[in-house]
Protein backbone atom coordinates (compact mmCIF):
# COMPACT_ATOMS: atom_id res chain seq x y z
CA UNK A 1 0.00 0.00 0.00
CA UNK A 2 0.85 3.76 -0.33
CA UNK A 3 1.75 5.61 2.66
CA UNK A 4 -1.72 7.44 2.25
CA UNK A 5 -3.45 3.89 2.52
CA UNK A 6 -1.18 2.46 4.91
CA UNK A 7 -1.26 4.69 7.49
CA UNK A 8 -5.58 5.13 6.94
CA UNK A 9 -6.26 1.79 6.78
CA UNK A 10 -3.53 0.28 9.63
CA UNK A 11 -1.09 3.59 11.27
CA UNK A 12 -3.42 5.69 12.07
CA UNK A 13 -5.53 3.07 15.22
CA UNK A 14 -2.35 1.57 15.22
CA UNK A 15 -3.65 -1.41 13.99
CA UNK A 16 -5.88 -2.34 16.31
CA UNK A 17 -9.72 -3.00 15.69
CA UNK A 18 -10.67 -2.14 19.21
CA UNK A 19 -9.32 1.37 18.59
CA UNK A 20 -10.32 1.98 15.28
CA UNK A 21 -13.60 1.64 16.88
CA UNK A 22 -12.95 4.48 18.64
CA UNK A 23 -11.66 6.79 16.22
CA UNK A 24 -14.64 5.83 13.95
CA UNK A 25 -16.81 6.74 16.98
CA UNK A 26 -15.31 10.07 16.60
CA UNK A 27 -15.23 10.76 12.72
CA UNK A 28 -19.02 9.53 12.09
CA UNK A 29 -20.25 12.62 13.86
CA UNK A 30 -17.78 14.81 11.71
CA UNK A 31 -19.06 12.68 8.74
CA UNK A 32 -22.70 13.45 9.53
CA UNK A 33 -21.89 17.26 10.31
CA UNK A 34 -20.11 17.65 7.19
CA UNK A 35 -23.19 15.66 4.92
CA UNK A 36 -26.04 17.73 7.08
CA UNK A 37 -24.13 21.56 6.08
CA UNK A 38 -23.86 19.97 2.55
CA UNK A 39 -27.21 19.83 2.07
CA UNK A 40 -26.96 17.06 -0.35
CA UNK A 41 -30.29 15.98 -2.30
CA UNK A 42 -31.45 13.29 -4.48
CA UNK A 43 -30.09 13.88 -8.14
CA UNK A 44 -27.23 15.75 -6.85
CA UNK A 45 -23.48 14.60 -8.62
CA UNK A 46 -21.07 15.22 -4.79
CA UNK A 47 -17.38 15.92 -5.39
CA UNK A 48 -15.79 14.18 -2.65
CA UNK A 49 -11.97 15.21 -2.34
CA UNK A 50 -9.25 13.34 -0.40
CA UNK A 51 -12.31 10.67 -0.14
CA UNK A 52 -9.72 8.26 1.62
CA UNK A 53 -12.00 5.45 2.21
CA UNK A 54 -15.50 6.27 1.65
CA UNK A 55 -16.80 7.75 4.78
CA UNK A 56 -17.91 11.17 3.67
CA UNK A 57 -18.35 9.64 0.18
CA UNK A 58 -20.86 6.42 0.66
CA UNK A 59 -22.93 8.93 3.10
CA UNK A 60 -23.97 10.54 0.20
CA UNK A 61 -24.53 8.11 -1.97
CA UNK A 62 -27.27 6.94 0.27
CA UNK A 63 -28.47 10.67 0.21
CA UNK A 64 -28.30 10.96 -4.17
CA UNK A 65 -30.25 7.90 -4.92
CA UNK A 66 -29.93 6.25 -8.54
CA UNK A 67 -30.42 9.26 -9.98
CA UNK A 68 -27.46 10.92 -8.75
CA UNK A 69 -23.36 10.47 -8.69
CA UNK A 70 -20.94 10.55 -6.26
CA UNK A 71 -17.43 10.80 -7.22
CA UNK A 72 -14.65 9.69 -5.20
CA UNK A 73 -11.53 11.66 -5.89
CA UNK A 74 -8.01 10.62 -4.16
CA UNK A 75 -4.60 10.71 -5.16
CA UNK A 76 -4.49 7.20 -3.75
CA UNK A 77 -4.79 4.85 -6.28
CA UNK A 78 -4.94 1.97 -3.53
CA UNK A 79 -7.85 3.88 -1.41
CA UNK A 80 -9.67 4.46 -4.98
CA UNK A 81 -9.19 0.62 -5.30
CA UNK A 82 -10.62 0.19 -1.82
CA UNK A 83 -13.43 2.37 -2.74
CA UNK A 84 -14.18 0.41 -5.83
CA UNK A 85 -14.22 -2.58 -3.48
CA UNK A 86 -16.71 -1.12 -1.46
CA UNK A 87 -19.11 0.44 -4.04
CA UNK A 88 -18.99 -2.68 -5.92
CA UNK A 89 -22.92 -3.30 -7.92
CA UNK A 90 -23.78 -0.18 -6.29
CA UNK A 91 -25.07 2.69 -8.90
CA UNK A 92 -23.48 6.50 -9.13
CA UNK A 93 -19.96 5.52 -7.65
CA UNK A 94 -16.97 7.42 -10.12
CA UNK A 95 -13.59 7.45 -8.83
CA UNK A 96 -10.90 9.90 -10.21
CA UNK A 97 -7.54 10.14 -9.24
CA UNK A 98 -6.77 14.03 -8.68
CA UNK A 99 -5.11 16.05 -5.81
CA UNK A 100 -7.21 18.97 -3.90
CA UNK A 101 -5.58 21.31 -5.98
CA UNK A 102 -5.55 20.13 -9.39
CA UNK A 103 -9.25 18.84 -10.42
CA UNK A 104 -8.86 19.72 -13.61
CA UNK A 105 -10.26 15.93 -14.43
CA UNK A 106 -13.64 17.55 -13.70
CA UNK A 107 -15.09 20.09 -15.62
CA UNK A 108 -16.06 23.35 -14.30
CA UNK A 109 -19.62 24.05 -13.40
CA UNK A 110 -19.94 20.20 -13.48
CA UNK A 111 -20.96 18.95 -9.71
CA UNK A 112 -24.08 20.83 -7.08
CA UNK A 113 -21.80 19.86 -3.74
CA UNK A 114 -18.03 19.53 -2.89
CA UNK A 115 -17.20 17.69 0.41
CA UNK A 116 -13.62 17.42 2.13
CA UNK A 117 -12.26 16.28 5.51
CA UNK A 118 -8.60 17.09 6.55
CA UNK A 119 -7.31 17.69 3.39
CA UNK A 120 -6.16 21.12 3.27
CA UNK A 121 -3.67 20.07 6.21
CA UNK A 122 -1.60 18.09 3.41
CA UNK A 123 -1.49 20.63 0.74
CA UNK A 124 0.28 23.69 0.54
CA UNK A 125 -0.96 26.10 -1.64
CA UNK A 126 -4.76 26.47 -0.37
CA UNK A 127 -5.70 28.86 -1.83
CA UNK A 128 -5.67 27.02 -5.26
CA UNK A 129 -7.48 24.58 -3.62
CA UNK A 130 -10.68 26.55 -3.17
CA UNK A 131 -10.27 27.93 -6.16
CA UNK A 132 -10.40 24.69 -7.34
CA UNK A 133 -13.67 24.09 -5.03
CA UNK A 134 -15.36 27.15 -6.75
CA UNK A 135 -14.56 26.05 -10.41
CA UNK A 136 -15.90 22.43 -10.42
CA UNK A 137 -19.03 24.02 -8.42
CA UNK A 138 -22.73 24.87 -10.81
CA UNK A 139 -23.85 28.24 -9.49
CA UNK A 140 -25.76 27.67 -6.47
CA UNK A 141 -23.60 24.88 -5.59
CA UNK A 142 -22.40 23.70 -2.21
CA UNK A 143 -19.13 23.31 -0.64
CA UNK A 144 -18.83 21.72 2.97
CA UNK A 145 -15.48 21.01 4.61
CA UNK A 146 -14.24 19.95 8.02
CA UNK A 147 -10.43 20.77 8.87
CA UNK A 148 -8.57 19.95 12.26
CA UNK A 149 -6.89 23.75 13.46
CA UNK A 150 -3.37 21.70 14.26
CA UNK A 151 -1.72 25.61 14.98
CA UNK A 152 -3.96 25.59 17.94
CA UNK A 153 -3.22 22.29 19.03
CA UNK A 154 0.53 22.89 18.34
CA UNK A 155 0.98 26.31 20.23
CA UNK A 156 -0.73 24.66 23.65
CA UNK A 157 1.31 21.49 24.24
CA UNK A 158 3.31 21.77 27.14
CA UNK A 159 6.89 21.16 26.35
CA UNK A 160 6.78 18.11 28.46
CA UNK A 161 3.72 16.22 26.80
CA UNK A 162 4.19 13.40 24.52
CA UNK A 163 0.86 12.53 22.35
CA UNK A 164 -1.45 14.09 25.09
CA UNK A 165 0.26 12.11 27.76
CA UNK A 166 2.45 13.83 31.15
CA UNK A 167 6.22 13.15 30.10
CA UNK A 168 7.15 15.29 33.02
CA UNK A 169 8.98 12.35 34.60
CA UNK A 170 11.01 11.62 31.46
CA UNK A 171 11.37 15.26 30.12
CA UNK A 172 15.04 14.53 28.56
CA UNK A 173 13.13 11.57 26.47
CA UNK A 174 10.47 13.49 25.55
CA UNK A 175 12.87 16.27 24.12
CA UNK A 176 14.52 13.69 22.01
CA UNK A 177 11.76 12.27 20.95
CA UNK A 178 10.46 15.53 19.34
CA UNK A 179 13.53 16.57 18.44
CA UNK A 180 13.60 13.10 16.46
CA UNK A 181 10.03 14.26 15.23
CA UNK A 182 10.96 17.64 13.95
CA UNK A 183 14.24 16.50 12.32
CA UNK A 184 12.12 15.22 9.19
CA UNK A 185 9.36 18.03 9.19
CA UNK A 186 9.89 21.73 7.96
CA UNK A 187 9.51 24.58 10.60
CA UNK A 188 6.16 25.27 11.59
CA UNK A 189 5.29 28.59 9.67
CA UNK A 190 6.18 26.16 6.02
CA UNK A 191 3.98 23.48 7.07
CA UNK A 192 0.93 22.63 5.68
CA UNK A 193 -0.46 21.08 8.76
CA UNK A 194 0.50 24.45 11.24
CA UNK A 195 0.25 27.44 7.92
CA UNK A 196 -3.49 28.02 8.61
CA UNK A 197 -6.09 28.51 11.16
CA UNK A 198 -9.69 29.12 11.21
CA UNK A 199 -9.92 32.99 9.75
CA UNK A 200 -7.48 31.61 7.01
CA UNK A 201 -10.43 29.35 5.93
CA UNK A 202 -12.70 32.26 5.89
CA UNK A 203 -10.15 34.44 3.97
CA UNK A 204 -9.53 31.27 1.02
CA UNK A 205 -13.01 31.66 0.76
CA UNK A 206 -13.66 34.71 -0.63
CA UNK A 207 -10.80 35.16 -2.60
CA UNK A 208 -12.04 31.93 -4.38
CA UNK A 209 -15.52 34.10 -4.90
CA UNK A 210 -17.71 31.93 -2.73
CA UNK A 211 -20.10 34.86 -1.24
CA UNK A 212 -22.45 33.06 1.44
CA UNK A 213 -20.66 31.12 3.59
CA UNK A 214 -20.70 30.12 7.83
CA UNK A 215 -18.09 28.87 9.81
CA UNK A 216 -17.83 26.74 12.92
CA UNK A 217 -15.03 26.58 15.21
CA UNK A 218 -14.61 24.30 18.23
CA UNK A 219 -11.85 24.22 20.55
CA UNK A 220 -11.42 21.89 23.85
CA UNK A 221 -9.27 20.86 26.01
CA UNK A 222 -10.56 17.83 28.30
CA UNK A 223 -9.39 14.89 30.51
CA UNK A 224 -8.92 11.87 28.78
CA UNK A 225 -6.54 9.82 25.91
CA UNK A 226 -6.02 11.51 22.73
CA UNK A 227 -6.91 8.37 21.39
CA UNK A 228 -10.50 8.08 22.72
CA UNK A 229 -9.81 5.60 25.30
CA UNK A 230 -7.55 3.67 27.13
CA UNK A 231 -5.40 1.85 24.82
CA UNK A 232 -3.27 -1.36 24.08
CA UNK A 233 0.57 -0.68 24.57
CA UNK A 234 0.89 -1.99 21.28
CA UNK A 235 -1.49 0.18 19.42
CA UNK A 236 -0.04 3.17 20.71
CA UNK A 237 3.54 2.00 19.86
CA UNK A 238 1.97 1.27 16.08
CA UNK A 239 0.27 4.59 15.75
CA UNK A 240 1.40 7.54 13.41
CA UNK A 241 -0.49 10.95 13.98
CA UNK A 242 -0.65 11.31 9.89
CA UNK A 243 0.78 9.44 6.63
CA UNK A 244 3.85 11.66 6.62
CA UNK A 245 4.85 10.16 10.18
CA UNK A 246 7.16 7.74 11.28
CA UNK A 247 5.30 5.43 13.99
CA UNK A 248 5.98 6.22 17.34
CA UNK A 249 7.77 2.98 17.73
CA UNK A 250 9.91 3.68 14.93
CA UNK A 251 10.75 7.08 16.59
CA UNK A 252 11.86 5.74 19.80
CA UNK A 253 13.77 3.49 18.03
CA UNK A 254 15.46 5.81 15.93
CA UNK A 255 16.33 8.62 18.84
CA UNK A 256 16.77 6.66 22.14
CA UNK A 257 18.95 4.08 23.29
CA UNK A 258 17.93 0.49 24.60
CA UNK A 259 18.45 1.69 28.58
CA UNK A 260 15.93 5.18 27.33
CA UNK A 261 13.80 3.89 25.48
CA UNK A 262 13.07 1.20 28.51
CA UNK A 263 12.71 3.96 30.98
CA UNK A 264 10.31 6.06 28.49
CA UNK A 265 8.31 2.33 28.05
CA UNK A 266 7.96 2.44 32.18
CA UNK A 267 6.86 5.52 32.55
CA UNK A 268 4.34 6.56 29.54
CA UNK A 269 2.94 2.59 29.77
CA UNK A 270 1.13 2.89 32.42
CA UNK A 271 -0.57 6.19 31.54
CA UNK A 272 -1.50 4.88 28.24
CA UNK A 273 -3.13 1.50 29.35
CA UNK A 274 -5.01 3.67 32.03
CA UNK A 275 -6.30 6.45 29.04
CA UNK A 276 -4.82 9.09 31.68
CA UNK A 277 -4.03 11.72 29.42
CA UNK A 278 -5.92 15.09 27.99
CA UNK A 279 -7.25 15.84 25.18
CA UNK A 280 -6.82 18.89 22.96
CA UNK A 281 -8.58 19.58 19.81
CA UNK A 282 -9.49 22.67 17.87
CA UNK A 283 -11.54 22.24 14.47
CA UNK A 284 -13.31 23.98 11.80
CA UNK A 285 -15.93 23.38 10.08
CA UNK A 286 -16.54 25.11 6.87
CA UNK A 287 -19.80 25.49 4.55
CA UNK A 288 -19.92 27.84 1.16
CA UNK A 289 -22.14 28.76 -1.73
CA UNK A 290 -21.23 29.07 -5.30
CA UNK A 291 -23.85 32.36 -5.51
CA UNK A 292 -22.42 33.36 -9.00
CA UNK A 293 -21.98 31.60 -12.19
CA UNK A 294 -18.32 33.38 -12.63
CA UNK A 295 -15.53 30.51 -13.37
CA UNK A 296 -12.57 31.61 -11.71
Amino acid sequence: MDRWAKWLLETRFGGDEAQLERTLAFLRPVRDRVIANARIGRGDTVLDVGAGDGLIGFAALDLVGDEGRVIFSDISDDLLARCRELAAGRPGAEFVHASADDLSAIPAESVDVVTTRSVLIYVDDKERVFAEFFRVLKPGGRLSIFEPINRWCHEQRPETEFWGFDGSGVPELVEKLMTAYEADAPPPEESPMLDFDERDLVRFARAAGFELFRLEYEAAVVDGAPTGGPASWIAFWSFAGNPNMPTIGEVVEQALTLDEAQRFEAHLRPLVERGEGITRSAVAYLSATKASGEVR
